[in-house]
């Protein structure tokens, strides 16, 4: 997908993939609910919390801030149900531990854009015009900079469906919304089925060039938000080959199988297991924090990018998309400091991110696949999350 960004997936091509989270079919003329609170306010608007849930027992919560997945659960092999997302209890939280003073934040469940990833010292060139946005990370700018998609209240539309809830998410970021050039509309469609598929639809138009890179940034820990590491959950990636990256994280353009080194995991692997190996790579990131290459490449297929196990629990999320890389990052700056929904701290290696994603700094790497959007061109991308037992 060299040079192209995605284009659109229907939901028919979603089907057809048979990501069933649950064997059972689901019970005849059963439709996932939406329900809808109100849950603070952002500088001087309102949020509102949403809850999709479905037979099956899984149940979503999302808030109009931020896109945020704030709780997710799903019963175990044992019928036993819990969150297994990161999140903050009240908006207070997300609005303070995700301000720019705090460093952008942690993310927690959040929609990332205009850019997600970094892009190497907040600079990118693009049709011979230079652009700056925020440096925010090690010298160089993370996740759209100090006020991305994250911090932003979207315009929530409830769709219910047949067999199916869902949420339309819609923001406006105005011409040089940081730094950016053009005026990029997005929108973003949560829809929850009866199959415990958790499918994200991004779509996005600009006025002007511009460059976009959209995903969701939730934090994973499948035996339950609130029990532990995460080194002995397993870990598929389809994946031949990741970025490494300069002592800043930001790709040196270079991509290098991943075999014989601590990032293969093109077969199932506690995600502990090689974690404290002497790689420089690892100790960059003080763990995983990389972006892994797509064996799909990225295109107009749902092709499986990623499947997480709990031996415990036996739950399972397998990860499909149409984008060509995805980001694994094993909670490494969880320092204990941040306190979850159930009221215990997150500790290093609390959660995982799975990313879906075009590669970091693509606008400053001509041999990345290119991240331009341009007027008349629409960027459409899906992801589904699949979760399960096994």
């Amino acid at each position: 997908m060299r040079g192209r960004i995605a284009l659109a997936v229907s939901a028919v091509a979603v089907a057809a993939l048979g990501l069933s989270g649950v064997s059972a079919a689901a019970p005849q003329g059963h439709s996932p609910t939406i329900a809808k609170e109100y849950f603070g306010q952002a500088d001087g608007t309102a949020v509102y919390r949403y809850t999709l849930s479905n037979s099956h027992g899984m149940k979503v919560q999302i808030l109009s801030y931020g896109g945020i997945i704030q709780t997710l659960s799903v019963p175990d092999k044992h019928g036993k149900s819990a969150n297994v997302v990161l999140g903050f209890p009240t908006l207070a939280d997300y609005v303070a531990k995700n301000s720019p003073e705090a460093g952008g934040g942690v993310y927690f469940g959040a929609l990332i854009g205009r850019y997600a990833n970094r892009i190497a010292k907040g600079q990118f060139t693009l049709d011979g015009k230079t652009y700056n946005v925020p440096v925010n990370n090690n010298g160089n700018s993370l996740h759209g900079g100090l006020q991305g998609f994250d911090k932003k209240v979207w315009n929530v539309t409830e769709v219910p469906g047949k067999g199916t809830a869902g949420l339309k998410l819609t923001v406006t970021s105005p011409d040089g919304d940081q730094g950016y050039p053009g005026t990029l509309n997005a929108t973003v469609t949560y829809t929850l089925d009866e199959q415990n598929r958790l499918s994200i639809g991004y779509q996005a138009t600009t006025d002007a060039p511009t460059v976009v890179n959209l995903t969701n940034h939730t934090y994973w820990n499948l035996a339950g938000e609130a029990s532990g590491d995460i080194y002995d959950q397993k870990l598929q990636l389809n994946a031949a080959s990741y970025t490494p990256t300069d002592s800043t994280q930001i790709p040196t353009g270079q991509i290098v199988p991943v075999k014989g080194t601590p990032f293969d995991f093109t077969k199932p692997t506690a995600i502990g297991a090689r974690i404290a190996d002497n790689d420089p790579q690892l100790v960059i990131g003080q763990g995983y924090d990389h972006n892994w290459v797509l064996n799909s490449g990225g295109g107009k297929s749902l092709t499986q990018a990623a499947k997480a196990t709990d031996p415990e629990s036996g739950r399972t999320l397998t990860i499909s998309t149409d984008q060509p890389g995805i980001q694994f990052y094993s909670g490494n700056f969880l320092d204990g400091t941040l306190y979850g929904t159930s009221g215990h701290a997150y500790r290093q290696g609390y959660g995982f991110a799975l990313e879906t994603q075009h590669y970091p700094d693509s606008p400053n790497q001509p041999d990345f696949p290119s991240t331009v959007l341009r007027p008349g061109e629409t960027y459409h991308t899906t992801t589904v999350f699949a979760l399960g037992t096994s």
